[in-house]
């Protein structure tokens, strides 16, 4: 058993039926509470837990004690600097417009993916893919059942489409040449003290390294650019054929390979 679900500490019928309706969808054991803590639970089952909150989905890691939940991180000031004219890193590597579409291989907390969303407006299109089919359901209940406490990103929520498919797999599925930048920010293989705060996303997320099946399906979808955020340290930068961007004073760095679509 790696998942069970249930209840915050005092549930009601609510919160009951939220959680054996998330057992259903994901195939995963209701489990009544009976006041015992999250950790008893961990201890008990030996599983991860995925508790319905009053307004939010918690999801703990076995072996933590921190749960992860929507919230937009690093967006929350991003998406207002760059309202404001300011610059963004990652949205200037990823050179976006409005109307584009984009394609985040490894979700998260979908911090870059709001950017992206602001970036490429009502007419552009990003798609958010999260292997873990638990985080999966906890970002598409928060962008579009309402179950976030940060309704201000609505607007930018609304333009995510999120799917639960490995990077891989879900690539494998589209045409050539039909998404304009792909993103890559898989699990840094060193971890980096600057994103403590996504502790609880390292607990429970797919950490998988980058691949050459990843970036060759990768390229072959993107019309303009595949980008790549890894530790500045990362070798898959040359591996792979990235031209890195050195940005002094940080950990992490982006890289891309620039694409020369064929016109006809």
């Amino acid at each position: 058993m790696k998942t069970i679900v249930t209840t915050a500490g005092r549930p009601n019928g609510y919160t009951t039926q939220l959680a054996k309706n998330a057992g259903g969808y994901l195939h995963l054991p209701f489990v009544d509470r009976q006041k015992r803590t999250v950790i008893q639970l961990q201890q008990q089952y030996q599983c991860d837990v995925l508790v319905a909150a009053k307004s939010q989905w918690e999801y703990y890691g076995l072996n933590s004690t921190e749960p992860f939940f929507f919230h937009p991180s690093s967006a929350m000031f991003r998406v207002k600097r760059v309202e404001r004219g300011e610059r963004d890193p990652f949205l200037e590597v990823c050179q976006l417009t409005k109307g584009d579409t984009f394609v985040d291989c490894t979700l998260g907390y979908a911090s870059d993916s709001l950017l992206a969303a602001l970036a490429v407006g009502e007419t552009g299109k990003v798609v958010g893919c999260e292997a873990n089919p638990v985080l999966a359901f906890i970002m598409q209940e928060a962008f579009h059942n309402g179950r976030t406490n940060y309704v201000e990103f609505q607007k930018l929520m609304d333009r995510i489409h999120i799917v639960s498919s490995d990077a891989i797999s879900y690539l494998q599925q589209l045409d050539s040449h039909s998404v304009d930048v792909v993103y890559l920010d898989p699990m840094f293989e060193t971890t980096i003290d600057e994103s403590a705060n996504i502790s609880p996303l390292r607990s429970v997320g797919v950490q998988d390294a980058l691949t050459s099946e990843w970036v060759k399906e990768a390229l072959r979808v993107a019309k303009k650019r595949v980008v790549l955020k890894a530790n500045y340290q990362s070798p898959w930068f040359n591996e792979f054929n990235f031209k890195q961007i050195i940005r002094p004073n940080t950990k992490f760095h982006y890289g891309y390979i620039e694409k020369s679509c064929p016109t006809n």
